[in-house]
């Protein structure tokens, strides 16, 4: 996938088209238009102003060597005039720095709050073929690289046009044989920045695809540092990161090798240039042709001219990198969101009712294998059923499914007699509450994280949602109480207390639907028991799945439904199915005991 991105960067073109996806970004900055159109104008009077510099200059030895007389003829005001210019020129650039300053900070603040947005609203399907790397990449790297465009670049590409095209101008106008001999040398070094910028180009691309692969090890590796060391793996992850980044400094430091022929070539050139049209303007000035004065002048215009040739190369290879930045970003603002992505306040009233007919389904990334092969049962308010089988049945997928995290290829699945998909899908979601196996908790306090489970309750609901999890002993029993930081996804606390935790964020959402997803199958029984009581009080008067592997748990279930390659085989309370002889259900009790 990188490779094949980087292969659509490689022919990307410096056209009216790629130009306008980076103008697309543009939009955030609408909000800002006046204080950007300020420092705009502050920074084409700052760089006409500077360009006035010369012009004095010259007038300067002018009138001191009594060739010429000027506006003022005493050399001491003609000096006050430079630092007048100078004075007035460092002025504009402060307010021009400061205004482009807080648009671009401002602008992209905007595009990071709304690209984050973005991503959190994208369906289950899309994380599912991306890495959590390489949408952090786009949110840091690619987010600071506009900022850059647009706070540095941006003016900076102005202000050596303004100075290339006026001072061109002032130069053709004033010294047009001087200027006509100068302007020989362009070619060559134009063509050869060219062919140096697009090298450039290509090399920094490479060279930013690298290092966000570089970034993705470093993200996945401390996402799973406990696997890690538990594989005592360290030394092979440090060998991966310092391969990554050994091909991102041979990238980088093949890149320094082009930009370094770049400037040598531009400073050899300049000279060159400039001891050539030395020696011209000398004949001019031997032969009466030209003024001491506007020979200076023209060398001071001549020096900025040329910065301004190797200044835009260089830029012209940031824009193209702005122009890709711009368009990973905007890919992301292309991709579909889920459906009624839009959040609401509170929650709509659900009895808990709930139907499967006929489902069906397969994973887009494996569309080649059906995963639910026309799943139906029914499930009344109140009843608890459970969902077993081998790994790979389909049992958590169903839990997928009914969440609305992945769409039906056929089948409804109907909630108090309502197609789920007819619900606003945040307020749907509101109603189901779930107890994972593997709880991941946020890396706040325990109040936070109880918290997440109804941002607007206050802490007395809180206090209550951990009592009736028998949570609050252990709680309490720490220093600071409910203020006590879990460390990132829980690792402060044991696996019973982060199971208790999960339980108490459950029972503050309240929900109609409840799913246990092998809520109870990595503890020990001391831990099980406190679990499973938090467990009987959440499951109260609520429609509830269990999925588990551990069978004695789902003893008390109404119903059992038992899954095998994407289809229920068998159902029935425990004693029924226990009952049948060579039963996949009673196979599987023999097969656990065994294991016992």
């Amino acid at each position: 996938m990188a490779k094949a991105k980087l292969a659509d960067e490689e022919k990307r073109k410096f056209n009216k088209e790629n130009l306008q996806k980076l103008f697309g970004i543009f939009r955030f900055m609408l909000p800002y238009k006046t204080k950007f159109v300020v420092g705009f104008i502050f920074l084409i009077f700052s760089s006409f102003l500077l360009l006035a510099f010369p012009y004095v200059a010259g007038k300067l030895i002018d009138v001191a060597t009594g060739n010429q007389t000027w506006y003022f003829n005493e050399i001491h005001l003609i000096a006050l005039s430079l630092v007048a210019i100078l004075f007035i020129q460092s002025i504009l650039s402060f307010f021009r720095v400061y205004l482009f300053a807080q648009v671009s900070e401002r602008a992209m603040s905007d595009v990071r709050k709304s690209l984050f947005s973005r991503i959190l609203f994208l369906p289950v399907s899309f994380f599912d073929k991306t890495r959590t790397g390489e949408l952090m990449s786009r949110i840091s790297s690619d987010v600071t690289l506009l900022q850059t465009t647009f706070s540095t670049t941006l003016a900076e590409v102005t202000r050596q046009l303004v100075t290339l095209v006026v001072g061109i101008g002032i130069i053709f106008f004033t010294t047009p044989s001087l200027s006509l001999f100068m302007l020989g040398t362009f070619p060559v070094l134009i063509v050869i920045a060219m062919f140096f910028g697009k090298k450039i180009k290509k090399l920094s691309k490479n060279t930013q695809e690298e290092l966000a692969k570089s970034t993705t090890i470093i993200e996945e590796t401390l996402q799973a540092i406990a696997t890690v060391k538990t594989f005592t793996n360290e030394l092979f992850e440090i060998a991966r990161f310092k391969k990554s980044q050994d091909v991102v400094v041979g990238k980088a430091i093949e890149t320094a090798k082009y930009r370094g022929g770049l400037i040598s070539f531009i400073i050899f050139a300049l000279f060159g240039g400039m001891v050539g049209i030395m020696w011209y303007g000398a004949h001019l000035l031997q032969n009466g042709d030209m003024l001491s004065g506007e020979l200076m002048s023209f060398f001071f215009y001549t020096a900025f001219i040329g910065g301004s040739i190797a200044g835009l190369g260089d830029m012209y290879g940031q824009v193209q990198r702005a122009i890709g930045a711009s368009e990973r970003i905007l890919e992301l603002h292309g991709e579909a969101q889920e459906q009624e992505a839009e959040l609401v306040e509170g929650k709509i009233e659900l009895s808990g009712n709930l139907t499967f007919t006929d489902v069906r389904f397969t994973y887009p990334s494996r569309d080649e294998m059906e995963v639910i092969k026309g799943v139906s049962f029914e499930l009344k308010k109140g009843e608890k059923i459970a969902l077993v089988g081998s790994s790979g049945a389909g049992k958590s997928t169903l839990i997928q499914l009914l969440m609305r995290l992945y769409p039906l290829d056929s089948g409804v699945i109907k909630v108090d007699d309502k197609d789920i998909n007819e619900y606003n899908l945040s307020a749907f979601r509101k109603n189901i509450g779930i107890v994972p196996q593997e709880v991941i908790l946020f890396g706040g306090s325990i109040k936070e994280n109880i918290g997440y489970g109804n941002t607007n309750a206050d802490f007395e609901a809180i206090k209550v949602a951990a009592q009736k999890a028998n949570a609050l002993e252990f709680i309490e029993s720490f220093p600071e109480g409910f203020e006590t930081l879990v460390g990132e996804r829980g690792v402060k606390l044991s696996g019973g207390q982060r199971q208790r935790i999960a339980i108490a964020r459950a029972i503050l959402k309240d929900p109609s639907i409840l799913i246990l997803d092998e809520a109870t199958s990595s503890l020990d029984a001391k831990s099980e028991k406190a679990v499973q009581d938090a467990l009987d009080e959440l499951m109260k008067n609520r429609t509830t799945i269990i999925i588990a592997h551990r069978l004695a748990t789902i003893r008390k279930a109404d119903r059992i439904y038992v899954l095998e390659g994407g289809e229920i085989v068998e159902s029935g309370n425990h004693d029924e199915l226990s009952s049948k002889n060579e039963g996949v259900y009673e196979n599987l009790i023999k097969l656990q005991f065994s294991e016992n």
